[in-house]
Formats: structure tokens, C-alpha cells, sequence
């Protein structure tokens, strides 16, 4: 333990951070990380499941209300399993000179020991073996000089590090410099963007503290706001993103900035309302890949606006160049997205498999970081997901050796008609099947869960030879490794750039949503290209629905770009009374049943007051609730369901009798 102490005080000289990974039995790992937080002062935060009765632990999916905030030395548990964008945002705040201690299970069997975080990735029931991530992290960890690995019943080697020429001084020039143009800054947006530890949130709360007139500050969650607020000091000020909304005319009078501290986790429709508000706006946020939200900041949210000044931190503050810690982070979770230059080659097509990531690691590398550099939600999950999830396929375009195009497409469907029927109905949603699920949940269609289906995960193309037919190509070569698949799909928020690109590729539209998605702003939709008979009947049952709900989802949504049919047609259908069944005597979703509602309240002779408020009349669940005298909304929905059951029996008593034994039989 001495050479330990001597250790961290020679990275504390050099201003670096490292990893000490300890594999073993779980009981001696946890005295060895004990004796270890004995040994040296600091916080010695503990993230994981097996949290010891202390005073500083935060559980892995709780990691980022940590974000923002600084530690000394850390213990990340991963005995059970690994999670691993808490990993990074864990390593991401810790200061200089401290260790993160990774405690890992005995190394020879880890391999194929279920991991329990795989419950988040692999869509399963049960926990599987994250084989391919645990033998290229082994890899990684080995080949690491920098990193010390603790074996039980091995020597524990301390290593030092060569020494730096010179103690590590902070260098904040660039910091400075973007602060005095923004002390100088006139009316305008301006977006502020760094990886972790470049002292983004400092920058801002510097901002506060020396702007003469007022800022605001807001942030997803104000306790990750502690550097930013440490900086202010007592000009720190801050309102929550939906108070801020609610209250705007009595807060934002006289602020001269409001500033967002990691703008990209808060929902982009927000983001666009809170910008409008205030005459200068500072966003900042982290784009690194484990929140899978910042690079899609840039992409998408600062692209949509008009006019934005972009600065962006390069150099470390909190550690040094060169950082052991950030580099290995950055290695395992391939947060360098850069992509090989294209060639002038015509690409030729490959298929690949899981098991590529141990033949040609570099190959499958290369696939997730030209997926993560044009998909914005792309995250450390998807890696997990990518290497040992079943039923992932992959097609890949490749220039020589370079990969320029990528296909990543996901097995679903064959559920049980028993279990298909139980997802129709409202009362079961498995993991998984993303698509499948969503088209028998919402879409009507039991059906669609019980095919065997692909569902299209992320495709990409470099930015310079898109709009060359590569991504078309991609699915053509794809589709020679369909055999005895009925469909593909594919899940997309709506525009209809996009929409015409899945059309040229022969997909037809079956489902839109009816909310906006938080991160795009957009509708979600569902396409489907049919490979089978069973496939063609499904795709063009779902469509024609689509069509003939199209009047209907025009009064839930804004149809403005979206190829919504706009005939109003009153008649009930046998494909109605089944939702309308589902509905009044399952648990059937009240905005998957709206056109057939709609419809039923249309009927002659049929009065239904509830129904008819809310789909005739448009008024809102709040206001019908309080013109009704009911509770809330779950009151409110049991009553139009009651109501459903009696409008059906006033059009035919005897039909809807069966209709009610049938759905009875099937709970």
C-alpha cells in the first residue's frame, strides 16, 4: 500500500488520472477496494448495485445527476455487471491526481458470466454473457501500461508512470479567450461544446459572475449545476427549464443571458421555447459518446436555428494532456468517431457478424464510429447492444479496406399468438421487438408480432458519397440474407427527405405516431418492406388502415408534411368493432383506438357524452374531467371505456356480446 500512496502522488505531480481494475472473488475484491479507500484521503464515491453502507454511492443509472460535479478517487463496481456509460460519466468527474478503482469478477470466467447490465441491450429476459465486450476490454487492459490489473492469487504490481519534464499547471487560455468574447458578445445564440474536464461549466458560471447586468442559469437538474455554480458565486441564479416556460413573462424581463448548462439533455421542442425567450443565450454540452445526445446537439438543434456562434474547448482543465484514464475510457468505448477519407474505388459489399469484433476488431470498430458520427442518439449501449445482443446482423460498404457505408438490422417478431394477442391487447410488453410490438400495440395488428421480421436499427453513409444510392444498395444486399423472413422495418422520426429515401428503397408507410419524439421533434414512424405473402398481406392491411385513420390523426397531430389522407369515412368496419372491443373491454391504448372511436361516436343515434367531448367537441382531458366532475385522467378512461361498451351494444347488443366473450377469453 505504500507504493500505492507513492503512486498517486507522483499522477497528482503530473495532473493525471488512472485505472486500477481488481478481478477476483467478490468478497476479496471489496476488502481490497476497502483497504485502498483506507489508504488514500478522498470522496471515494461508489457506483454500482453492491453499495456499501457509506455515505457517497450513487447507483449506475442515477450517474448523471452527478454530471457537472468534480470527485476525488472512485470505486465502480461491475462484479455483477457493466455499465458503461455510467463508467465513463464516473470517470469524466473525477479531478487529477485520483484513481478509479474497477472492480471486476474473477478474470478467467468473466467472459461468460451473465452480465445482469445486459437486461438494458440485449432485449432478453434473462441475463447473457457480454463475451465480445469482455475480451476486447481484456484486451485493452492488458495492453495498457498506464492501467494496473489486480488478480487474485497474482502478484499486484504498482507501475509508475515516466515522469513529466515539469509539475502540471492548468492551461486556460482558450478558456479565456472564448470568455472575453462573450463578455463582449451583442444579442445572439451561442453554442459551447467540449468533452468532459475542459471546463465548460466554469467558463459559464464565469460568464454570470462578471457579466455587469443578469443572468439566469438552467439545466436539466440543478444539482448537476455545482461548477457552474461554485464559479457564479452569489450572481448564480437558477430557474428549472419548465418553470422558466411557465413563468417566462415574470422572469425574463431584464436577464441579459440565460444560460443552459448541458442543453443537449433537454428535449429539443423546450430547447427551441426557452431560446426565444431571452436577447442572449449560452448552450453548453459535453459531446462525448456515452450520453449519445451531444453530437446530435450539433447536428440537428443548432442546425435548425437560424444563427448560431460556436466555440468549442479543446485542452483539459481538470486533468492533463495525455490523461491515462480519458485515453483508456475513450479506447474501450470508441468515443473517436472519425471516419476514413473516401476513395475513389467503386464500394464493394460485405456481410459481418458478432463474432467480427475477434477477427477483424478494427473492421467492426470502424462500423460503430461511422454509425456514431451520423446518428446522434448512437451511445455506449448501442456498442454493448452491437457486440453481444442477439440477433444483430450487419451489412457494411467498403472502399479497399475503408468503411464507407454501414447496415445494422435487428431480428423480431415470432412471438407466440397467445403472446401476441396479450401485446394486442394492452396487456403484456415484452423486451424487444421495438417495431413488432409497437404494430400490434398501437397499429391493431397482433399479427405483425407473430411474422418474422428485421427491423432496420441505423444506417449510414459517409457524408461525401451520400446521395450516390449506397444506402439503397446497402438493403439490397441485405435482403439476400432474409431467407424465410416475412418483412423488414424500420422506425424513423418523419421528414420527408427521409420518408422519399425509405420510399426509393421500397418501404411503405403503416404507422405514425401521435407525439412528437422529445430528442428530434418529429413524429415517429413505421415502414415496412415485405419479403413473404404473409409479409405483402400485413404491410398492405397496415397502409390501407393508415389511410383510412388518416382523417382522424389529423385532429391529433399537425399534418403539415405528413401524407395523412384527409377523407372523413363514418362507416364501421370489422377491423373497428375488433379495436373497438379491445378498447371497451381490454386495456387497449384510448390514442391507438382514436379513429375507431371517432368513428363509433359519428354513428347515428349514438350518444356517448364523454367520447364525444373530447373527439367531436376536441375539448381537453382536464377540462372534461372538471366539466365531468372526475378524479383525473384514469378515472376519465375508465368512463370512456364503459362508454365504448354501451355504444357498441347500442348498435348491435348481440354482436357486441360475442365481441366482449371473445376478448374475455383471451384474459
Amino acid at each position: 500500500m505504500n507504493e500505492i500512496v507513492t503512486a498517486t502522488a507522483q499522477i497528482e505531480r503530473q495532473g493525471w488520472r488512472r485505472l486500477l481494475a481488481i478481478s477476483g472473488e467478490a468478497a476479496w475484491c471489496a476488502q481490497q477496494a476497502a483497504d485502498l479507500m483506507a489508504q488514500l484521503p478522498g470522496d471515494w464515491l461508489w457506483v454500482g448495485s453492491n453499495t456499501p453502507e457509506r455515505s457517497l454511492s450513487c447507483a449506475p443509472q442515477a450517474i448523471r445527476t452527478l454530471l457537472g460535479r468534480e470527485f476525488r478517487h472512485a470505486v465502480f463496481d461491475a462484479r455483477d455487471g457493466f455499465h458503461a456509460e455510467a463508467f465513463a460519466a464516473l470517470a469524466g468527474t473525477l479531478c487529477a491526481g485520483s484513481w478509479l478503482v474497477l472492480l471486476l469478477p474473477e478474470w478467467e470466467s468473466w467472459a461468460q458470466r451473465p452480465d445482469a447490465d445486459s437486461l438494458r441491450w440485449s432485449e432478453g429476459d434473462c441475463p447473457c454473457a457480454s463475451t465480445h465486450f469482455v475480451h476486447r476490454f481484456q484486451q485493452l487492459l492488458l495492453a495498457d501500461e498506464r492501467a494496473l490489473l489486480w488478480r487474485q492469487h497474482d502478484h499486484h504490481p504498482i507501475s509508475f508512470v515516466a515522469p513529466q519534464p515539469e509539475h502540471w499547471q492548468t492551461d486556460n487560455r482558450g478558456q479565456q479567450a472564448i470568455l472575453s468574447e462573450l463578455l463582449n458578445a451583442g444579442p445572439g445564440i451561442y453554442a459551447l461544446t467540449a468533452a468532459r474536464g475542459r471546463g465548460k461549466s466554469a467558463l459559464a458560471g464565469m460568464l454570470a459572475a462578471r457579466w455587469p447586468g443578469r443572468s439566469l442559469v438552467t439545466a436539466p437538474a440543478k444539482v448537476s449545476t455545482d461548477v457552474l455554480a461554485q464559479y457564479a458565486g452569489e450572481r448564480f441564479e437558477f430557474v428549472a427549464p419548465d418553470r422558466l416556460l411557465a413563468d417566462a413573462e415574470q422572469l425574463a424581463p431584464g436577464v441579459d443571458w440565460l444560460l443552459i448548462d448541458e442543453a443537449a439533455a433537454i428535449p429539443a421542442p423546450l430547447l427551441q421555447r426557452l431560446v426565444a425567450l431571452f436577447p442572449r443565450v449560452l448552450l453548453t454540452t459535453t459531446v462525448q459518446g456515452y450520453e449519445g445526445t451531444g453530437r446530435g446537439f450539433m447536428l440537428k438543434f443548432c442546425a435548425s436555428l437560424a444563427d448560431v456562434t460556436h466555440f468549442q474547448l479543446d485542452m483539459p482543465l481538470r486533468w492533463a494532456a495525455g490523461d491515462p484514464l480519458e485515453q483508456l475510457v475513450a479506447d474501450v468505448l470508441l468515443f473517436d468517431d472519425a471516419v476514413a477519407p473516401p476513395q475513389q474505388s467503386t464500394p464493394h459489399y460485405v456481410s459481418l457478424i458478432q463474432d467480427d469484433w475477434l477477427r477483424q476488431p478494427g473492421r467492426m470498430a470502424a462500423v460503430y464510429q461511422l454509425l456514431t458520427s451520423a446518428h446522434y442518439r448512437t451511445s455506449p449501449l448501442d456498442l454493448r447492444r452491437m457486440m453481444d445482443a442477439p440477433g444483430m446482423h450487419f451489412q457494411v460498404a467498403m472502399q479497399g479496406e475503408s468503411v464507407q457505408g454501414a447496415l445494422w438490422l435487428v431480428d423480431e417478431g415470432g412471438l407466440s399468438a397467445e403472446l401476441a394477442t396479450a401485446v394486442w391487447a394492452g396487456k403484456r410488453r415484452p423486451r424487444g421487438n421495438l417495431v413488432a410490438q409497437s404494430l400490434a400495440a398501437h397499429a391493431g395488428s397482433p399479427e405483425a408480432a407473430r411474422l418474422r421480421s428485421r427491423r432496420i436499427s441505423r444506417i449510414a453513409v459517409s457524408p461525401q458519397l451520400r446521395a450516390r444510392g449506397i444506402g439503397r444498395q446497402l438493403i439490397v444486399h441485405g435482403l439476400e440474407y432474409t431467407r424465410g423472413l416475412d418483412f423488414l422495418s424500420v422506425s424513423f422520426g418523419f421528414t420527408p427527405q427521409l420518408w422519399r429515401f425509405w420510399q426509393r428503397c421500397g418501404f411503405h408507410l403503416v404507422r405514425i405516431g401521435s407525439q412528437l419524439e422529445a430528442s428530434s421533434g418529429c413524429y415517429t414512424a413505421m415502414a415496412l418492406l415485405p419479403l413473404s405473402p404473409a409479409g405483402q398481406q400485413l404491410t398492405a392491411s397496415l397502409a390501407e388502415r393508415l389511410a383510412r385513420n388518416g382523417y382522424w390523426l389529423r385532429q391529433q397531430l399537425d399534418p403539415d408534411g405528413l401524407p395523412l389522407a384527409d377523407k372523413f369515412e363514418p362507416e364501421l368496419t370489422d377491423d373497428d368493432w375488433l379495436e373497438l372491443s379491445g378498447f371497451a373491454w381490454a386495456q387497449r391504448p384510448y390514442e391507438a383506438s382514436y379513429a375507431a372511436l371517432g368513428r363509433l361516436v359519428s354513428q347515428d343515434g349514438v350518444m356517448l357524452p364523454l367520447l364525444r367531448a373530447a373527439l367531436l367537441e376536441r375539448r381537453l382531458a382536464a377540462d372534461i374531467c372538471a366539466g365531468f366532475r372526475f378524479s383525473g385522467r384514469k378515472a376519465l378512461l375508465d368512463a370512456w371505456r364503459q362508454e365504448a361498451q354501451q355504444g357498441l351494444a347500442a348498435l348491435d347488443a348481440a354482436r357486441a356480446e360475442t365481441c366482449q366473450q371473445q376478448i374475455n377469453s383471451l384474459q
